[in-house]
């Protein structure tokens, strides 16, 4: 495997692993400059470091559940390519490689109904997640992936 075939095969992974790297990056130099301040004898200094504290905090929150919605949906996905039940990409591109928002559009409704007829399948709400992407409607996608993995999460524990 060439350089270039690994770069395109685990794109992806490469920009999780360099943007997760920079923000425990900043995470460390956050918590150090906190606990700086927290150490520095006025009262407004300390005050600064413990609000200072907090952001690092709520940065290692958001990354613990970030890091942990891909991996069920890195699982949701390999689960269902295995059964043969993830959408079909082909739909047209633009020459840059941009979905085609009108195709994506017009196909969307059959996910849709999908989920409407068997709003409790995992699957389907996985498949609508990926319709809303091809749409362009990143919200929705991750709200119905979100959905999907509270449905999957409830059928491992069944």
């Amino acid at each position: 495997m060439s350089a270039g075939e690994f770069y395109r095969e685990h794109r992806a992974r490469l920009g999780v692993l360099l943007i997760t790297a920079l923000l425990v990056f900043w995470l460390a130099v956050a918590f150090q400059r906190s606990f700086l301040l927290l150490g520095d004898p006025a009262p407004v200094a300390k005050a600064i470091g413990a609000a200072y504290l907090l952001l690092p905090c709520i940065g290692a929150w958001a990354l613990a559940r970030e890091l942990l919605f891909g991996a069920q949906a890195q699982r949701m996905a390999r689960q269902l390519e295995g059964e043969g039940g993830l959408p079909v990409d082909d739909l047209p591109r633009t020459p840059s490689g941009r979905i085609v928002r009108s195709a994506a559009d017009s196909a969307f409704p059959a996910y849709q109904a999908e989920v409407e007829a068997d709003p409790a399948n995992w699957r389907s709400w996985f498949r609508l997640s990926c319709a809303y992407d091809a749409s362009g409607d990143r919200k929705r996608a991750r709200r119905a992936m979100r959905d999907a993995a509270k449905l999957y999460r409830q059928h491992d524990a069944a």
